[in-house]
Order: C-alpha cells, then structure tokens, then sequence
C-alpha cells in the first residue's frame, strides 16, 4: 500500500511541476527578451508568485494525501517583508520539502544554493535558472590549487544573487555542510561531530557581507528525523511520518558586517562563530526526545 502511496506522490508532483511549468516557461521567454532590469524584475515577480504556487500546490497534497507528522517550532517574528538567511544541517532531498511545507507563507522567496549539475532537470532545472537562483561548482582541493580562479566562479553567482536580493525580499537557504550527511563522509572528513559534517562558512560569509544591513537576521534550522537518516521516496510513501523542524533568530554580530572573509584574521573568527553554532546543534540532536 506504502508503494502506491508512492507512486501516486509521484505522479502528483509531476503533474502539478507540468501545470505550473507552462506559465514558468512563457514568464521565462518574456523575461529573455526583456531589455531593462527594472522591468524584468515585474517579470521576475510573476516568476516567483508562479513558483509560490507549485510550492502550495505541493503542500496541500502533502498535507492532505500523505499526512506526515511535523514538529516544528518556528519564530512568531518570520515576516514575508524581510530578507532572511536560512542555514541548516542536510540529510536528503526531505530536507527542501520540509522547510518549505513549513516556511512557506512565513518568510519571503525561497532560494537555495545548488549545485551546477541540477540545471539539466527538466522544467524545474528552466525554473532555477528563470528565478536567478545562484549554481555552484564542485572543485576538488586538487584541482583549485592547480587552478584558484576556479574558485572566482561561485563567489561571481554569489555576487549576483546579492545584488539581485537587495531589489525584493528574500529568503537564502544555505546548506552549511555543502553535501548530504551520511557516515561515511563523517568517516572521510573526519568530522568532530556526531550527527553532522563539518560546516563551510564561505557561502554564508559571502551572503552577510554582501547583503549588510539589508539583512535581516539569520536563521538556524535543525532537520531532526526519527527514523534517521531520511529517504525522499520512503516520505513520499508516508513513512517518514516523523519529522523535527526548529528554527532559531540568531543575534548577528555586528563584526560581521565590518570585516571582510579574504581577511585571515575575519574568517577565523567566522569559523569560530559557525563551529560553535554546530556544536550547539549536534548537541540538541543528540539530546532530542520524541516523547
């Protein structure tokens, strides 16, 4: 029955990304040839109203067809009129749709950063792209100390998502770890925590700096799963019933804002900010009770 379940879960998602897809793609064409920014923001405006649709859309099956048990605790301060960070631990794709059954309707525009190779996801990889979400690169440590202006290329689409961010409310998601959680990149990295990787703190530095006092505040999520590590088709059958999200408004130092990550001294104090966050977060998993 679980498998059913599945499949129907499915075919709902592909048929409502197909319903939404065909005003994405026409608002996309449109916005291609539109000459001046001031008016591709109108465009992009109906761009982001379609895509907060194929999100509700989304939610209302979810919530009604495979009736999944979050808990969550979330700020009563969210506001739709304000530009937020958002940064969480990973565990699976579960991860994006919980946040945003969850956020969705609290905070404004969702982005995430992505990595490059999902652009070639049909209909949804065209929306990405439409709605100026920032694509990275994945290098190999090897491979930008052969070649460092590798490294230009992410802080470039970081840049421009900024610049684009400071012209409407946002909302920039940001998965520290820069990858899934599974035990065997704990074993690789090495890492110092229990139940995540190590964090990376340039994406998030990058975002601070760039945005300034146009931001708002960060929000620190953490994605807690009582069956464990999540599997996005077992969600989609309805056995991921259980879920934990909590969110927090961390108070942003105002060293933040006067420093630069290119600056040793900055970033180790970056590291120091974001490390004690994650042990704080490691520590609530560990302690977390479902009862």
């Amino acid at each position: 029955m679980s498998t059913l379940k599945g499949c129907i879960s499915v075919l709902l998602l592909v048929l409502n990304t197909l319903f939404w897809g065909v005003p994405l793609v026409m608002l996309t064409a449109v916005k291609l040839v539109t000459p001046v920014r001031r008016w591709r923001l109108r465009v992009l405006g109906g761009l982001h109203w379609v895509a907060l649709a194929w999100i509700r859309t989304n939610n209302v099956w979810i919530r009604h067809w495979i009736h999944p048990q979050i808990r969550a605790d979330i700020p009563e301060t969210l506001s739709r009129r304000q530009w937020w960070l958002v940064m969480a631990n990973h565990q699976s794709w579960t991860d994006i749709i919980v946040m945003l059954y969850v956020l969705t309707g609290r905070m404004a525009m969702p982005k995430f950063f992505l990595k490059r190779e999902l652009i070639l996801v049909p209909i949804v990889g065209l929306a990405w792209w439409a709605l100026e979400f920032p694509f990275m690169r994945r290098y190999s440590r090897e491979k930008l100390a052969r070649n460092p202006g590798l490294a230009r290329r992410d802080r470039e689409a970081t840049l421009r998502m900024c610049e684009h961010a400071r012209e409407m409310p946002m909302t920039i998601y940001n998965f520290v770890e820069g990858t899934r959680f599974t035990q065997e990149k704990q074993r690789q990295q090495q890492s110092p925590y229990r139940h995540l990787l190590r964090p990376k703190a340039g994406g998030i530095a990058q975002v601070i700096g760039l945005l300034g006092s146009r931001l708002d505040g960060i929000i620190d999520v953490t994605l807690h799963y009582r069956r464990g590590t999540p599997n996005f088709w077992d969600f989609l059958c309805g056995r991921e019933r259980d879920v934990a999200i909590i969110a927090k408004c961390l108070d942003r130092p105002e060293w933040m804002l006067e420093g630069s990550y290119d600056d040793a001294h900055y970033k180790e104090r970056f590291y120091t900010w974001l490390n004690s966050r994650w042990q704080e977060k490691d520590a609530a998993l560990s302690s977390f009770s479902w009862e």
